[in-house]
């Protein structure tokens, strides 16, 4: 079992405030989005087994099947498939949605046959991965996920009186349900900019005089002025998950975050195509071959609490699988003796893995087959595979 050391990604739209309330620290003044726990290769945890400082993905490049277990191997390769962020929204992210596992391998493929840069600011797909992922609440939190059905989106543009939404209105009532979403949300990112900026502008404003279901899309125009996402985003299910609570996002469902602190936990990949609340490319041809045009219900996530006190939080995907303990003074210890690779995190008050104790935002890496006995008070996150 080995302490983490985890880089802290500096996005723009990171709180500058949160990840340093977790981690105790003086926040430092710039934004801090996201802290990485993984094998990523753009951000590898970091750990000292007595000979220096290494990667984590150098650790399991060296011994695969050692720090993974066969059963892992077999099944995801010699890589571990999972990626751990704490995220820390403090301005929303992009409006986003990710491809499926052949779509992913379709599209790096292409792009690399094209001889695309895989640093290039056009470039879709960084890997032949797809990205599912799941958010737990540490605070409360607010995002966007999955279309609202299209009567209900209509409804909600009708009441801000724009008259330039009017079409999207008519479209919205007029059309079978896949239809009048692809044409919708295709009509908002192809219209003309500064045509869209002035709808932009009009709803923002009626938005911000409205409050009510409005609210959360009223601040979005304060990040992103003009910006077709604002719109977008208004064809979206609002969500605001309490802390515990968390929400699945599998491919082809358009989301944002707007503002929080949470747990995340995602297939180990990069592959993001944009539809608006953000300066980079957005590629609507590919993006409209990616997005499911349904209505979803966004389905908030409970943990189920195990015989044994492990809470999970039931997914579909099988390259990670997210649980906690929350372990009180004077309880028993939990033992997790498991085949496959872990990290664990703490997110609350002062529990021993093992013989490491933990605070707020200290993770820990458990190779396969290695038991571990978690104790003390506080709050544990596991990550870890379906084998």
């Amino acid at each position: 079992m080995d302490r983490l050391t985890n880089t802290i990604r500096p996005y723009a739209w990171g709180s500058t405030t949160a990840i340093p309330t977790l981690l105790g620290v003086e926040p430092t003044g710039e934004p801090q989005a996201e802290m990485w726990m993984g094998a990523h290769p753009g951000a590898p945890s970091r750990l000292d087994r007595g000979t220096g400082e290494t990667t984590l993905s150098d650790v399991i490049a060296a011994g695969p099947e050692r720090e993974l277990g066969a059963a892992a191997v077999a099944k995801f390769g010699p890589r571990l498939p999972f990626l751990l962020k704490i995220l820390a929204a403090g301005a929303p992210l992009s409006l986003q949605v990710h491809p499926d596992l052949a779509q992913a391998k379709e599209g790096y493929a292409d792009e690399e046959r094209r001889g695309v840069p895989i640093d290039a600011g056009h470039r879709n797909y960084k890997d032949a991965n797809h990205k599912p992922e799941l958010i737990c609440a540490l605070t409360p939190f607010d995002g966007l996920c999955g279309f609202r059905p299209p009567l209900e989106a209509a409804e909600l543009l009708a009441g801000l009186g724009v008259d330039s939404l009017e079409p999207y209105v008519d479209l919205l009532r007029a059309h079978p349900e896949e239809a009048a979403l692809r044409e919708v949300l295709t009509a908002v990112l192809t219209a003309d900019r500064a045509e869209m900026a002035r709808t932009v502008t009009e709803a923002a404003a009626a938005a911000e005089r409205l409050g009510g279901p409005y609210k959360p899309y009223a601040s979005l125009v304060h990040d992103y002025p003009g910006d077709p996402g604002v719109i977008a985003a208004m064809l979206l299910n609002h969500v605001r998950l309490q802390p515990g609570e968390a929400m699945f996002l599998g491919a082809g469902i358009p989301h944002a975050y707007l503002d929080g602190l949470g747990v995340e936990l995602m297939a180990n990949s990069d592959n993001v195509l944009r539809c608006g609340l953000t300066p980079k490319h957005v590629d609507v041809p590919e993006l409209l071959k990616i997005v499911k045009f349904e209505p979803s219900d966004p389905g908030v996530l409970r943990p189920e609490a195990s015989p044994e006190g492990e809470e999970v939080y039931e997914t579909p995907i099988d390259e990670f699988r997210l649980s906690r303990f929350l372990l009180a003074p004077g309880g028993a210890p939990q033992v997790l003796a498991d085949g496959t690779p872990q990290i664990l995190l703490c997110a609350a008050g002062s529990p021993q893995a093992g013989e490491l104790a933990l605070r707020p935002g200290q993770s820990v890496f458990v190779p396969a087959g290695e038991k571990v006995e978690l104790s003390g008070s506080g709050t544990i996150f596991r990550a870890t595979v379906v084998v």
